[in-house]
C-alpha cells in the first residue's frame, strides 16, 4: 500500500508537470495550426531564467518574472520570424520551429556552458509534506501539482469566461469576421503564440529546480510531450490533461517495478538460463523499457484511435 500511494503521487506530479509543458503546444497548436518543435526549447529557456532571477531576487520573483520574460520572447519569435514564413505553409512553419530549437541551445551553452547550473530548491519548499508509513513526500512535489491544478483553472477560464477568449476562438474559426469587428487577428495569434511559451516557461521554473537545470533538458521531455499531445488529441486541452497523467503514471509505476518475463515464467515453474532462447529479451525489466512505453503507447493510439483520447480533430 506504502509503494503504491507513493508510487501514485509521484506519477501524478510528473504527470501534472508534463500537463504544465504540453498544454502551451496544444494551445499553440489547437488555435493556430503551428506545431510548435521549438516548445521544449522555452522550457529549458524558463529554467535558466529562473535559475538567474533567483539567485539575485529570490524564487518567488523569478516564478513570476521567468514565465514573461519567456513568454515576451515567444511573441518576438512569432512577430519577427513564424509570421513570416506563415504564408508558404506548414512545411516552412515546422522547419523554422525545428531550426530554431538548435538554436535556442547553442545559445544557452554560449551563454551558460555546457555543464548543469545550480537552481535549488528554496528553502520555504524544502522538506516533507507528509509522511506515509515510512515514506516521506516532498512538499516541491506538491507545490508542482497545486501550480499545474491552478494553470488549468486559469486557461480554462480565460478562453471560456472573458472576452479575451471567445476573441481567440472566434479568431481560429472566423478570422475575417473577428478582424472585421476591428480586432487585430495577426496580434491575437501572437499573444497566443507568446501565452504557450510562457506555460512552458512557466513548468522550466518549476520543473528546473525539481530536477536538473542542463542544456539537454529540452531534449529530454521534448519527444516526451509530443507523444502526450498525439496521445491526448491533436488540439484537445483536456485530451492533453488526461494523456498527461496517464503517461507520468505509466512512466512512474514502471521505473519502479523490477519484475521481467523471466520472473513471472519463474513463478510458474519455468526456469531460464543464459543459454535459454531468447534470454535477453525474457531478462528485460520493466524499469528498463519504461523510458520507450509512452511510444508504445503512441503506436497503439495511432492504430486503434488515430484522433487521440479526446481529440476531434485527424492532424
Amino acid at each position: 500500500m506504502e509503494f503504491t500511494l507513493i508510487t501514485l503521487l509521484n506519477g501524478v506530479s510528473y504527470g501534472l508537470l508534463l500537463f504544465m509543458l504540453s498544454s502551451g503546444l496544444t494551445l499553440i497548436f489547437s488555435m493556430m495550426g503551428v506545431l510548435n518543435f521549438a516548445h521544449a526549447s522555452f522550457y529549458m529557456i524558463g529554467a535558466y531564467f529562473a535559475a538567474m532571477l533567483s539567485a539575485h531576487f529570490g524564487f518567488w520573483t523569478a516564478l513570476v518574472a521567468a514565465p514573461l520574460l519567456v513568454g515576451v520572447l515567444g511573441a518576438l519569435v512569432e512577430r519577427y520570424g513564424l509570421r513570416t514564413v506563415h504564408k508558404y505553409g506548414h512545411i516552412p512553419e515546422l522547419l523554422f520551429t525545428f531550426g530554431l530549437s538548435y538554436v535556442i541551445v547553442e545559445v544557452v551553452q554560449l551563454i551558460w556552458g555546457r555543464a548543469s547550473i545550480p537552481y535549488p530548491i528554496p528553502a520555504s519548499l524544502d522538506g516533507p509534506l507528509f509522511t506515509l508509513y515510512t515514506t516521506t513526500f516532498p512538499i516541491y512535489r506538491g507545490f508542482i501539482m497545486l501550480v499545474a491544478v491552478a494553470m488549468l483553472i486559469s486557461i480554462y477560464l480565460l478562453l471560456t469566461k472573458t472576452r479575451i477568449g471567445l476573441i481567440i476562438q472566434a479568431a481560429l474559426t472566423h478570422p475575417d469576421a473577428v478582424e472585421a469587428l476591428g480586432h487585430n487577428v495577426p496580434r491575437v495569434f501572437m499573444l497566443v503564440f507568446g501565452g504557450g511559451c510562457a506555460l512552458a516557461g512557466l513548468a522550466g521554473v518549476v520543473g528546473g529546480n525539481a530536477f536538473v537545470t542542463e542544456p539537454g533538458m529540452a531534449a529530454t521531455l521534448g519527444s516526451i510531450i509530443f507523444v502526450v499531445v498525439v496521445v491526448g488529441g491533436m488540439g484537445s486541452l483536456a485530451g492533453a490533461f488526461v494523456a498527461s497523467l496517464l503517461i507520468g503514471i505509466l512512466q512512474t509505476f514502471a521505473v519502479a517495478l523490477d519484475y521481467s518475463l523471466s520472473t513471472v515464467l519463474q513463478m510458474v515453474g519455468v526456469v531460464m538460463n543464459v543459454s535459454s532462447p531468447l534470454y535477453a529479451l525474457f531478462s528485460l525489466t520493466i524499469s528498463q523499457i519504461a523510458p520507450v512505453m509512452p511510444y508504445f503507447l503512441l503506436v497503439l493510439i495511432l492504430i486503434f484511435r488515430p484522433r487521440g483520447l479526446l481529440g476531434t480533430r485527424e492532424g
